[in-house]
């Protein structure tokens, strides 16, 4: 993504972006091959640009880099991985620097870049919120993974012993995918896809209401359903004994049909599981399996977002009124799964209460992410003109 800041008031006048999805096999080869694919890409990018968006001869070109799993920052510009997620497992690169590892790959590839940021996706969706909307203070990723961060008071922050930001406040990236406790009701078919996971025994939270694993719990409801009581007939679809063969996408649109015989379930279950002639009675069995799998992972995550807001302090009405809390919302399950979002969102207010809930306002963050990298990236950047004049 490339953005372009300018006006009186700096904000964004040109944005572009192009995507690319990375290949199932990359997940699981090796650092070398997905980092240079990740800037082979960056490459072609670069390549189709304006001449205007060039560099003048003998400025490097500058880079946010979002990187959406789990690591520890050494500083603005690296950090080492603790672990993949999200199907993602390549043991070499977890404890290596992963902004050394793009730096070598662009290198290899040509590309006369520099990292000036490392930014989490969600800490990236909260600072791209924030600098068009001083009134957010919470991002949340709901995606193919989860993860949420806010901006915290930095005394109340047990961890950190350096000195104090000038403004008081800091952000805390929760990696709440990860969350786990005994309050945290799991399923047998929970527990069965966790010990089938790349990464048992983590990411448990993600596991139950993220957009990788929701067509996965669904498809083994079914598989069992149809081994116990016959659902598709006497003999089990082979298919449905595939993993993570019913996507969260197509239990989106499943669950979203509205058509009186309900014709795209039936369609989903011919296409992808090769299940034909099924009857308007399973096809809405279907739905409300659906229905339910959905709805147990978005009520999980606005209980979620409740907690952040107790932690904030800000789940109790003031005598000044209530204070206004903006939350940037992004992620392809939060924007299109319509039917997962409602539910959040009515989750939220029926926790809060209803003069509570019409303080927390829920904000579409459309690549939130890509955006706050190129901000801090900005921020960061070595030509940054000294204002002093020094």
């Amino acid at each position: 993504m490339r953005v372009q800041l300018g006006g009186q008031d700096g904000g964004i006048i040109h944005q572009e972006f192009a995507e690319a999805s990375i290949p199932p096999n990359l997940m699981v080869g090796t650092s070398e091959a997905l980092f240079d694919y990740i800037a082979a890409e960056l490459a072609r990018f670069i390549g189709e640009e304006e001449e205007k968006f060039h560099p003048p001869p003998g400025r490097q070109r500058e880079l946010g880099f979002t990187f959406s799993f789990p690591i520890m920052q050494t500083s603005i510009n690296s950090g080492t991985l603790i672990r993949w997620t999200k199907g993602f497992s390549i043991d070499e690169t977890v404890g290596k620097d992963v902004v050394s590892e793009l730096t070598k790959a662009m290198q290899r590839q040509g590309i006369d870049m520099r990292v000036t940021a490392l930014v989490n996706d969600t800490v990236g969706t909260l600072a791209g919120g924030r600098y068009s909307d001083k009134d957010v203070s919470i991002a949340v990723i709901l995606g193919t993974g989860t993860n949420a961060a806010y901006v915290e008071r930095a005394q109340a922050i047990p961890k950190w012993h350096g000195p104090l930001p000038k403004s008081g406040e800091m952000v805390i990236n929760m990696e709440w995918g990860n969350f786990r406790s005994s309050h945290l009701s799991l399923t047998e078919y929970d527990h069965a896809m966790d010990t089938d996971s790349l990464n048992p025994g983590e990411q448990l939270f993600e596991k139950i209401c993220s957009g990788m694993y929701l067509g996965e719990i669904l498809r083994r409801v079914l598989l069992r359903m149809a081994e116990e009581a016959g659902i598709f007939g006497d003999e089990v679809p082979p298919k449905l004994k595939d993993s993570f063969v019913l996507r969260t996408p197509e239990m989106s649109a499943m669950h979203h049909d509205t058509s009186s015989d309900l014709r795209v379930v039936g369609d989903k279950l011919k296409d992808i599981l090769e299940i034909s002639n099924t009857s308007l009675k399973t096809r809405r069995l279907v739905v409300e399996l659906c229905n339910i799998v959905a709805t147990r992972g978005a009520r999980l995550a606005a209980a979620g977002i409740l907690g952040i807001v107790k932690k904030m302090g800000k789940d109790t009405p003031r005598e000044s009124g209530a204070e206004k809390i903006v939350v940037a919302m992004d992620g392809g399950l939060y924007e299109h799964y319509t039917e997962y979002s409602k539910c959040l969102e009515n989750t939220l207010v029926e926790l809060l209460g209803v003069e509570m809930s019409t303080s927390i306002v829920f904000k579409h963050a459309n690549d939130g992410s890509g955006i706050g990298a190129a901000l801090l990236a900005a921020a960061n950047s070595h030509y940054v003109e000294d204002k002093s004049g020094k």
